[in-house]
């Protein structure tokens, strides 16, 4: 099964480098596609000698599906900017995929540089649960069960838990226990604990139904914050 995977960026060229590298060293894949959302960094440059690189509208699922738009394998894995792969991440997915049971699955979080209380919190994407299905993890799915759901919702904010939970409402999701390597620049940036809070803000605002659109401007993704 062919494997396709896809990056949205914006303003990621101290990341996209290594980023596409780990998926190249995590084993076979069939393209890499990075999707732009306007960068005025070197990103796309950078991305351009290792990748196909495409433009799409600002924000996640607007570059995600783009990205799925175009992509051409059976099997897409969507990837934050600033995530790594680790060696077993494409094998285990495909592995997943191919024993009939999920059309869908994510990998448990890493980050890097890490500490006590980021290895914690890293540790709570072992619970086998739905609604800590974050982006950052990486998740992929069959192209039949994406096209089935939909693609990304046109979400300001959640699309990444949205998605997963209507993949495994679909057709089942699988927890993996192969790794990504995510940067923990926001928590070294605003401090571990505030940013966990308001990461925690957030995603109780996803639990309760708060409408994406109107807690849109409590989340930010530009300038390298993706």
């Amino acid at each position: 099964m062919n494997l396709s995977v896809i990056i949205p960026t914006l303003n990621e060229a101290e990341h996209i480098r290594s980023t596409i590298d780990s998926v190249r060293t995590s084993g076979p894949c069939h393209e890499i596609i990075v999707v732009d959302g306007g960068s005025t960094d070197e990103t796309r440059a950078i991305a351009a000698r290792r990748a196909q690189v495409l433009r799409a509208d600002r924000g996640r699922a607007h570059q995600m599906n783009a990205g799925a738009d175009a992509a051409t394998g059976d099997i897409l894995l969507f990837l934050h900017a600033d995530t790594l792969l680790s060696k077993p991440a494409l094998a285990s997915a495909r592995r997943a995929i191919r024993s009939g049971s999920v059309c869908a699955g994510t990998f448990r979080l890493q980050f890097q540089p890490s500490t006590p209380a980021l290895r914690f919190f890293a540790a709570c994407t072992r619970i086998p649960w739905m609604k800590l299905c974050f982006g950052d993890r990486g998740l992929f799915t069959t192209r039949e069960a994406f096209d089935a759901v939909g693609g990304f919702p046109k979400w300001p904010v959640f699309e990444d838990l949205e998605m997963a939970t209507r993949l495994a409402n679909h057709g089942g999701f699988a927890h993996l226990s192969a790794t990504v390597t995510t940067s923990a620049r926001r928590f070294q940036r605003n401090g571990a604990l505030r940013q966990q809070l308001h990461n925690l803000r957030l995603w109780l605002h996803y639990v309760a139904g708060t409408s994406p659109a109107s807690v849109a401007h409590l989340y930010r993704y530009d300038e390298g914050r993706g």
